[in-house]
C-alpha cells in the first residue's frame, strides 16, 4: 500500500525483450520520474511508499507484467490491445488531442458516430483500470496524483471507489474553450466534466487554460449540477458541484508552470555525444547565423507556417541569402494516423521547395531533420543565434524555456501567442500571431538583427523565468497542495 500514487499513461521505465529472452529496462526522464524519485527518496520514508500505475506499451513491457518483474514501485496494467488502440489513439489522440488544441476541420469534422461511442467505451474502461488499480494500491487518505487527458475520467471513477482520497489531475495539454467543448455530444461532454470533478484539485500549465476550464465547466441536468467560480479578487477558484443525491464538493483549480532544470539540462547539453553534433553542425553551418526549432510533426507544433515564414524572410531580404540557416527538428509524430502521415510530408516538401528556391553550391537555408535525434537537437540549441517557437495551441512547450538556458551566445526568442510558454516568457520575448506568417518573417528579421547586448540581457531573463519551477518543485507544490489544502468536500 502507497501514500503517494501517481497514475500516467507512460511509466517512468519501459523493457526491450531481448533475443535470447531476457528483459531489459530503461529508466525514463522528466518531471514526474524526478519528482517521484524526491518523494521515494526523502525523510517520509522508502520507495515502498509510492506507486507509480501505468500502461504497458508493447511487448517488453507485457512480457515484463507477466513474468512480475516490473520495477518495485511501478506497476504496469497489461490493458488488452484493441481497448488500448481505442482509447490512446481512437479517443486520446484522435478526440480529446483535437478538442482540447482546436485542431479539427469544422466542416468535415468531428463526427461522433456509433463508432465513437464504441471508442468512448474503451477509454472508459481504460481509464477504470487504472482507477481500480489505484484504489487497491492507496493507504487511507492517500494522495494520488492523475496525469493528462489520457485518464480524464479516473478521478470521478476513483472518487466512487475511494471517497478518502485526496486526489489531484494534471492536465499538460491546453483546456478547450467552452465553444468547442460544446461540440462533445452533451453525455460525453457531462462524463468527461464529471471525472475531472471527482478531483480535489485540478492542475494546468497556464490561467489561460485553467479559465477555459473553468468557465466551461457548467452542467445543469438530472445527473447533478456543476458551476465555476472564477473572479479575479477572490483567492478561491474552481468549481462548486453536486452529483444527484450527494453532498456538495469544490474542486480548486490550480496553475502550476512547469520549468526546465537548469543545471541538469546544461550537463546534457555538454555530454561527448553532443558535442560531437555540434562539431559537424559546425562544420556544415560555417560561421552563418542559425534559426533553429525543434519539434514533433504534431498539427499544433505549426511547423509548415514557420517554413513559410522564413521563406518570406528569404524573399524579403535578400542580404540574408547566404548568411542564414533554419536549423530544424521535426520529429515524426503519430504515424499510425494519416493526417500525420501527411502532415509530416507537407513539412518536408516545404524545405525542399525552399532549399531548391534559395541554395547554392555552398549553402543549404534548410537543414531539416527528421529523426529522433535528442543530441543533435541539443547541439542546436547551444548553437541557437534565433529560436522559432510558434504553435497555434499548446500546452508549454518546453523547448520555448530550453533553448534559452544552453544556447550559448544567447538567442533571440520568438514566439507565438499559442504556446503555454507565452504568459511566463512574452516581456522578453518577440511575440508573434501564430497564423501571421508575415509577422512572423518580420520577427525572425527582427531578432536575426537584434544588437547583441540586447539579445544577451533578453536570454538571461528568458533563463530565469524558464528555471522558476523545475520539474521536482513542479510535482512537489501539487503534493503539498493536494495535502495541505483544507478539504473541500462538505460546501456549507
Amino acid at each position: 500500500m502507497a501514500s503517494v500514487l501517481v497514475a500516467s499513461n507512460r511509466g517512468p521505465v519501459s523493457y526491450a525483450l531481448a533475443a535470447d529472452g531476457t528483459l531489459r529496462a530503461r529508466r525514463g526522464g522528466g518531471g514526474l520520474v524526478s519528482g517521484l524519485s524526491t518523494i521515494s527518496s526523502g525523510s517520509s520514508g522508502s520507495s515502498e511508499d509510492s506507486v507509480w500505475v501505468c500502461a504497458a506499451l508493447g511487448d517488453g513491457d507485457r512480457e515484463a507484467v507477466r513474468r512480475g518483474e516490473s520495477e518495485p514501485g511501478v506497476r504496469m496494467l497489461d490493458i488488452a490491445p484493441e481497448i488500448y488502440a481505442d482509447a490512446y489513439n481512437g479517443i486520446a489522440n484522435s478526440v480529446l488531442w483535437f478538442l482540447h488544441h482546436h485542431l479539427y476541420e469544422i466542416p468535415r469534422e468531428p463526427v461522433f458516430d456509433a463508432e465513437f461511442r464504441r471508442r468512448w467505451e474503451s477509454y472508459r474502461s481504460y481509464n477504470r483500470a487504472f482507477a481500480e488499480e489505484l484504489a487497491a494500491s492507496a493507504d487511507e487518505g492517500a494522495a494520488v496524483l492523475v496525469q493528462d487527458y489520457h485518464l480524464a475520467l479516473v478521478p470521478g471513477q476513483l472518487r466512487t471507489l475511494r471517497p478518502d482520497l485526496r486526489i489531484g489531475h494534471f492536465t499538460h495539454t491546453p483546456w478547450a474553450l467552452p465553444e468547442y467543448m460544446r461540440m462533445l455530444p452533451e453525455d460525453v461532454r457531462e462524463e468527461l466534466l464529471w471525472g475531472m470533478l471527482g478531483a480535489d484539485e485540478l492542475g494546468f500549465h497556464t490561467w489561460g487554460w485553467a479559465q477555459a476550464f473553468i468557465t466551461g465547466a457548467h452542467i445543469h441536468g438530472p445527473h447533478g449540477e456543476a458551476d465555476g467560480f472564477w473572479r479575479s479578487d477572490d483567492p478561491w477558484r474552481g468549481v462548486e458541484h453536486r452529483r444527484a443525491g450527494g453532498e456538495p464538493r469544490r474542486t480548486r483549480v490550480h496553475v502550476f508552470p512547469l520549468g526546465v532544470d537548469g543545471d541538469d539540462l546544461r550537463s546534457l547539453a555538454h555530454t561527448p555525444e553532443v558535442d560531437d553534433r555540434l562539431a559537424a553542425l559546425r562544420a556544415e553551418i560555417g560561421d552563418r547565423r542559425t534559426i533553429v526549432r525543434v519539434d514533433r510533426t504534431e498539427l499544433s507544433k505549426n511547423i509548415v507556417r514557420g517554413l513559410l515564414a522564413y521563406r518570406e524572410l528569404l524573399r524579403d531580404h535578400p542580404e540574408w541569402h547566404g548568411g542564414v540557416v533554419h536549423l530544424a527538428s521535426a520529429y515524426p509524430s503519430r504515424q499510425d494516423l494519416e493526417v500525420y502521415r501527411a502532415y509530416t510530408a507537407s513539412v518536408a516538401d516545404l524545405a525542399a521547395e525552399i532549399n531548391t528556391e534559395f541554395g547554392t553550391t555552398d549553402w543549404q537555408p534548410v537543414l531539416l531533420s527528421v529523426k529522433d535525434d535528442f543530441p543533435r537537437s541539443l547541439a542546436a540549441y547551444r548553437l541557437a543565434d534565433v529560436a522559432l517557437i510558434n504553435p497555434v495551441r499548446d500546452g508549454m512547450n518546453l523547448v520555448a524555456k530550453e533553448i534559452p538556458v544552453v544556447s550559448e551566445a544567447g538567442c533571440a526568442l520568438v514566439l507565438s501567442t499559442g504556446a503555454g510558454a507565452y504568459e511566463e516568457l512574452r516581456e522578453d520575448a518577440l511575440t508573434v500571431n501564430p497564423y501571421d506568417v508575415s509577422e512572423t518573417a518580420r520577427a525572425l528579421y527582427r531578432a536575426l538583427t537584434m544588437p547583441p547586448a540586447e539579445r544577451t540581457d533578453r536570454t538571461k531573463r528568458l533563463a530565469s523565468a524558464a528555471t522558476a519551477m523545475p520539474p521536482q518543485r513542479w510535482f512537489l507544490e501539487q503534493l503539498a497542495a493536494l495535502r495541505g489544502d483544507t478539504p473541500e468536500g462538505q460546501a456549507s
